[in-house]
């Protein structure tokens, strides 16, 4: 598991969008979402405040062979995506009302990328259930 995996596995642990980390990190979303992707790394001051915020060493953030422990009961994963997944119907609506006149301003891409990072963490919240399902070959 690399750095990126283990920050996404922190943060959707922690029941944290993006942006809410963030903000607790004092970095723009996007700056989380290049780490996510693996595409940059935090400074070593971020990667500090990552160690302190999720109560982690910095070795098991930044060593690939070691991983962290992210392995949550099936009942604890199904929970979590019921948790994310109840305003799923909410999130819809709203996406269509951002879309239907075609333009997207500054607020409402705001409001997008909440919903992105919703969709995103329920997709994961799936793969994961998926996995303990075995359903994976």
């Amino acid at each position: 598991m690399n750095f990126a995996e283990k920050l996404l596995a922190l943060r959707t642990q922690a029941g944290y969008s993006q942006e809410v980390l963030a903000e607790k990190l004092n970095v723009s979303r996007q700056a989380v979402s290049k780490w996510e992707l693996g595409t940059t790394l935090p400074e070593t001051e971020k990667l500090i405040s990552i160690s302190t915020l999720f109560s982690v060493s910095i070795d098991s953030l930044l060593i690939d062979s070691i991983d962290l422990n992210t392995n949550d009961s099936m009942e604890r994963v199904v929970l979590k995506f019921l948790s994310s997944a109840r305003d799923m119907d909410q999130l819809s609506k709203e996406l269509v009302d951002i879309t239907c006149d075609g333009v997207i301003d500054a607020s409402e891409k705001v409001k997008v990328d909440k919903i992105i990072d919703t969709l995103d963490s329920v997709a994961k919240l799936i793969d994961e259930i998926k996995q303990k399902m075995n359903l994976y070959d």
